[in-house]
């Protein structure tokens, strides 16, 4: 990475990049979801690719040079899917996504997304836009093992 950063623009996602928004998501999960059994790890990588990415509307952020370095889907005020290229961490793709999302909502505003309990990176990365706990699974939507916290963020109320 160079001393200066990047700059990215938000964009609707294009048919097209489903490949690369794929490889986004095996490179975020692959940075921060050790906690995941390899098994689980490939039927996972098999709905994202098949089912989700397919049908999805993403919004994405994109490099000066248009590729995609993260993208984030939202459905009736709930984030389905939040991932951005690990070597563009920090650069505060994340936030805008969110930010964008936020402001597409209508009002009250509020957005929900669950997130792995055991991915700390990403509990600590929505505590600090103001999302709250307001719930917990004991399993995932797949019935996995993997804790799921339901986390909301209050917006404009």
């Amino acid at each position: 990475m160079s001393d200066v950063a990047e700059a990215f623009v938000l964009r609707p996602g294009r048919r097209d990049e489903t490949a690369a928004l794929f490889a986004i998501w095996e490179a975020a999960v692959a940075a921060s979801h050790d906690f995941v059994t390899p098994a689980d790890l490939a039927m996972y990588a098999r709905l994202v690719r098949e089912n989700y990415l397919p049908r999805a509307k993403p919004r994405v952020a994109a490099a000066a040079d248009g590729r995609p370095v993260g993208f984030i889907g939202v459905a009736q005020g709930t984030i389905e899917a939040l991932f951005v290229d690990p070597s563009w961490a920090g650069r505060g793709c994340g936030r805008a996504l969110v930010a964008d999302a936020l402001a597409g909502i209508a009002a009250p505003r509020r957005l929900r997304v669950d997130v792995n309990e055991q991915n700390e990176g990403a509990r600590a990365f929505y505590a600090r836009l103001g999302f709250k706990l307001i719930g917990r699974s004991r399993l995932d939507a797949c019935g996995r093992p993997y804790p799921i916290l339901h986390l909301e963020h209050p917006g404009a109320r």
